[in-house]
């Protein structure tokens, strides 16, 4: 068995060394990634939602949910930047459905029956300007309607200063606006 001798292990990690640096200098990213969060400001409960492709949370209805890592978004903001939107919502998600006999989930049919209300909805918003080199956030709000409002605040929903006022349990209008 063969070793390398000390001047071949030295070159042999130098070059380790070099590769690493090299992929160091590559430059700073076009982009910038932040959690992706929701509000849900409806009765409904949102089953998935998505941001250009970047799954969400689920959200029950009238509450938050968040964390999930990562929306990406470009490093400048430009004006005419787009979001798009795809989310599923639940307009029943108290329904007490039929049990198997064993007591443990819903029935099948009882299920399928439910699901077949499920919506799913598709909307381009505008992305809001962003100054920071950091991105904390994309929060999502899911207003009655089916309408949506973007926010880049680093701040929580209802702290002083955060640019979405809309209060969080909102009642769906008899007729929705076109």
């Amino acid at each position: 068995m063969s070793y390398l001798s000390g001047s071949a292990v030295c070159q042999w990690l130098g070059g380790c060394l070099l590769v690493l640096l090299a992929g160091c200098s590559l430059g700073e990213s076009k982009f910038l990634g932040g959690n992706l969060n929701g509000v849900n400001h409806t009765s409904a409960a949102i089953n998935y939602f998505s941001v250009n492709g970047y799954g969400g949370p689920n959200i029950s209805p009238h509450g938050y949910g968040g964390g999930m890592c990562c929306a990406m978004l470009p490093r400048q903001w430009q004006p005419g930047l787009k979001l798009k939107v795809e989310w599923e919502t639940d307009p029943n998600p108290y329904a007490r459905l039929k049990r198997k006999p064993s007591g443990y989930g819903p029935d099948e049919e009882a299920y399928a029956k439910h699901k077949a209300n499920y919506q799913q909805h598709i909307s381009i918003v505008d992305l809001p300007a962003y100054e920071t080199e950091t991105l904390c956030s994309l929060k999502i709000h899911f207003l009655p309607c089916n309408q949506i409002k973007v926010a880049t605040a680093c701040m929580a929903y209802g702290q002083p200063g955060y640019p979405i006022k809309e209060p969080l349990k909102m009642k769906e209008p008899a007729v929705c606006p076109k």
